[in-house]
């Protein structure tokens, strides 16, 4: 593959509720750098000096484990190429860091490589603006609370300390293993000479609690961390292919989603992604969830016990809850204590619901757990009863949304900025605003719980839904379809006149099934047109369409987990070719990002040598963008499995090119697991079970 590899921005460590974003040397400037615990930057600055100079980068990265990061510095420049004799080497100081419970653990390693004996002044300067998440974003306050004097620790080290307004004393305390020669709020320095051969340690800590830096403290937090990461790499399935750059890709995806995941009391939940949406959001949760439900059943287990426990339970127009409703995001900042953003506890997403309840059925499908589902069931019910609530109030009878006060968001849907939703010559429309795969949801989620209510017992609970989820469909097939240009259009608004606008969101009712062949195939030939796919992933919105800009963020722009969705979508009308094409565009474009998918990037067509544009404020990681090659696999493969019979369907299954053995070990069914080995013998695929359980899990092969 040709055309230069994109730099990765930062450098980037996660553990539970608090994350580092960092550059390449592992210094913090600012911008949106920092330590944050609890939606709170604890650090603003935190940047090192050898020698009352930047450090000379020799390199530095995360180590492939997603636990540390390493940065390899020198006191002076290398020496030039034939003039190593007349430069002295100076100093090698490695620097490694991991995050481990609620704290940041550093060690600074000062070598002296050199036949001589070396000074170093090893200076370390730290801030902490106490700045809540949105004001790092841009969200001006209009008053902040109080930075107080610093206070200075017992161990070697000081408390950088803010009241907020809500009454909430934050700190930050920065601890040492060793007392610095000069100790300030804003600095510590530290210095020695290091003889020839000899090396200087030294550890740090930092957090919101006081901490004991040493090598002992250094060592466990790291065996710990690797410990926890490793078990969260390992839960589920794991697939391996032939060629070494998928395998790449494959790798660095599940690393990301153990990275992204935390270990709640709910269990596993993964937070959507850094740095802006290090928490738990709803949508995005159910989405990765459903990527990799196939491999991973805990993970969606996970997610449906914390949104169960966050359903709403009464009307609050501010954060636009209503009984049923499940919820969008939550915060811990102080913005969100004090209400002046509603993201405390946010139930601003029209398609959450209806996606929970996808979610369930899919799970209940995949695992055959029912117990779990009996106990999700009120939650399930109350979900059900607000959409049809929602839907009977709509002229059309369809699920539609509007805000409840203005500090909420305007649009509701997974395009939520300001713009995304619009007619054909540009005009936004009055509200309230019915998406076009909201409804699609809505279908699959009835159909979920129709198919729940026969095993259940409920026949006529599941006739209901079963003829409610029909006059869906028939209201969707009249009401967006738009024959002049074979596609669906975006929404209806308040007006009931539709957005004439061919946008990607259509591709999300082929993932669900609704349309009839025809359509659907229709559908399919626009998305893979170059309108929408770019060689990398399909575009948000057509090429061509009113207010159509590659480089924004959602009216042109590529986001892998809306291609995976359209791939699953067209594979699911077989037409795995197709899928097959996406699949190959997100890998190629993978390559050029290291492996690690961003939140989105540019929607420019793909060209000879040209690498993919980013997109800069992109969140990286991303929770579903890191799940979407396991979807896109999926699709691929034409892989599901149906656990009330106990067995493992395959239907017409394709490899993509270079990729000649897909080995997924470890698939459960129950309490069984069998290895599946995919690979390609000539110009046909076949499909074989391995391991202890083979043959209690039966493997059918279609076409």
């Amino acid at each position: 593959m040709n055309g230069p590899k994109q730099p990765a921005a930062r450098q980037v460590l996660k553990d539970g509720d608090s994350y580092l974003v960092a550059d390449t040397a592992g210094d913090i400037h600012g911008g949106a750098d920092g330590l944050f615990h609890n939606d709170t930057r604890l650090l603003s600055v935190f940047r090192l000096s050898l020698n009352e100079g930047r450090p000379e980068l020799l390199s530095g990265s995360i180590v492939s484990d997603n636990v540390r990061f390493i940065a390899h510095l020198g006191s002076r420049p290398l020496p030039e190429i034939g003039n190593a004799a007349s430069t002295r080497p100076g100093v090698h100081v490695e620097r490694m860091r991991l995050l481990f419970g609620e704290r940041l653990y550093e060690r600074l390693v000062c070598t002296n490589y050199g036949q001589q004996d070396e000074p170093l002044l090893l200076r370390l300067e730290y801030a902490a603006d106490f700045r809540d998440m949105f004001e790092v974003r841009g969200s001006v306050r209009a008053a902040r609370g109080q930075i107080l004097p610093p206070r200075m620790l017992d161990e070697p080290g000081v408390a950088l300390r803010y009241r907020g307004l809500d009454g909430g004393l934050r700190e930050s305390l920065i601890a040492f293993s060793r007392a610095p020669q000069r100790l300030a709020p804003d600095h510590a320095e530290f210095e020695f000479v290091l003889p020839a051969g000899g090396n200087e340690t030294i550890y740090l800590e930092v957090g919101p609690t006081s901490g004991n830096p040493s090598k002992q403290g250094f060592d466990e937090a790291l065996v710990r961390a690797r410990l926890g990461m490793r078990a969260r790499r390992r839960r589920g399935a794991h697939a391996r292919s032939s060629a070494r750059s998928f395998n790449d890709w494959l790798e660095q995806s599940r690393s990301d989603l153990a990275l992204l995941t935390s270990e709640l009391d709910s269990g596993p939940y993964p937070f959507a992604g850094i740095p802006w949406f290090s928490t738990p959001f709803g949508r995005d949760a159910v989405i990765t969830a459903l990527q990799t439900l196939w491999l991973d059943p805990a993970l969606s287990r996970g997610v449906l016990e914390f949104l169960a426990r966050h359903q709403a339970q009464e009307e609050s127009t501010f954060r636009d809850a209503v009984p049923g409703k499940i919820m969008h995001e939550t915060r811990k900042g102080e913005m969100a204590a004090l209400r002046e953003l509603p993201f405390g506890l946010y139930y601003g997403g029209v398609d959450t619901t209806p996606l929970f309840v996808v979610l369930a059925g899919a799970y209940a499908d995949r695992t055959g757990d029912l117990e779990f589902i009996e106990h999700l069931w009120p939650a399930l019910l109350a979900a059900t009863a607000l959409m049809e609530r929602v839907c009977d109030s709509h002229p059309a009878s369809l699920l539609d949304y509007a805000r409840g006060e203005s500090s909420g968001l305007s649009n509701q849907g997974w395009k939520d900025s300001d713009d995304s939703v619009f007619h054909a010559d540009g005009r936004m429309p009055d509200g309230p605003i019915a998406l076009v795969e909201v409804q699609g949801y809505v279908f699959a989620g009835l159909r979920m719980m129709a198919g729940l209510a026969l095993r259940f017992g409920d026949n006529a609970l599941a006739e209901r839904l079963r003829q409610r989820a029909q006059t869906l469909r028939r209201t969707v097939e009249k009401r967006f379809w738009m024959p002049e240009h074979g596609f669906y259009g975006l929404a209806l608004d308040g007006e009931q006149a539709l957005c004439r606008v061919r946008a990607s969101n259509a591709g999300h009712l082929l993932y669900v099934g609704l349309p009839g062949r025809r359509r659907a195939e229709a559908v399919a030939r626009t998305l893979l047109s170059p309108a929408f796919d770019t060689g990398w992933g399909i575009r948000t919105l057509a090429e061509g369409e009113a207010r159509y800009n590659p480089m924004s963020y959602h009216n042109g722009s590529i986001w892998p987990h809306d291609t995976a969705l359209v791939a699953a979508g067209i594979a699911r009308y077989g037409h795995r070719e197709g899928a097959e094409r996406l699949l190959q565009g997100m890998f190629a474009a993978a390559t050029h990002f290291d492996f690690r998918l961003p939140e989105l990037f540019c929607g420019f067509a793909r060209t000879g040598g040209i690498a993919p544009v980013p997109y800069p404020v992109a969140c990286l990681p991303q929770a579903w963008a890191a799940g979407s090659v396991f979807m896109l696999l999926q699709s691929c493969l034409g892989l599901s499995i149906d656990a009330r019979r106990g067995r493992v369907i395959v239907d017409r299954p394709r490899l993509p090119s270079g990729v000649d053995q897909v080995l997924i070990r470890g698939l459960a069914l129950g309490p069984r697991k069998v290895d599946l080995r995919v690979q390609r013998v000539g110009d046909r695929i076949g499909v074989f079970s391995e391991g202890r359980d083979a043959e209690a899990v039966p493997v059918l092969l279609r076409g």
